[in-house]
């Protein structure tokens, strides 16, 4: 079952601040763990939505919008993610409660989403 540990973002990530060295070496440590178990599939961070932009759709058969960012709304952005293939939710739920705060300072928090695979 592969699932997807969503990192979202902060003001912290947004502002382009880098983790601390203390909370690098927790991240690094923990995937370490991951790897070791089996269980990672991959892991990336994500530039500020200062670099990024926003397709939308809002007419049916239209042609798209584009927004350029940064966007304002930072809890509805993500920072990066991490996705595992474990046996069950329950495995996953255990991964991603042993993450490290991944923004540090009392702002960081995790999404855990089930991925649709071919056979559902």
């Amino acid at each position: 079952m592969l699932f997807m540990l969503v990192v979202k973002a902060s003001r912290n990530s947004e502002a382009g601040n880098l983790p601390s060295p203390e909370l690098m070496e927790a991240m690094t440590k923990y995937n370490e763990e991951l790897v070791k178990a089996g269980v990672r599939v991959m892991a990336k961070g994500l530039h500020p939505s200062s670099n990024g932009l926003r397709i939308s759709y809002p007419k049916p058969g239209e042609k798209p919008v584009i927004t350029e960012g940064p966007f304002t709304e930072s809890k509805e952005l993500i920072a990066g993610f991490i996705l595992i293939d474990v046996k069950s939710r329950e495995e996953a739920i255990g991964w991603a409660i042993r993450m490290p705060d991944p923004q540090g300072h009392g702002e960081g928090q995790i999404e855990l989403r089930q991925v649709f695979q071919a056979t559902e």
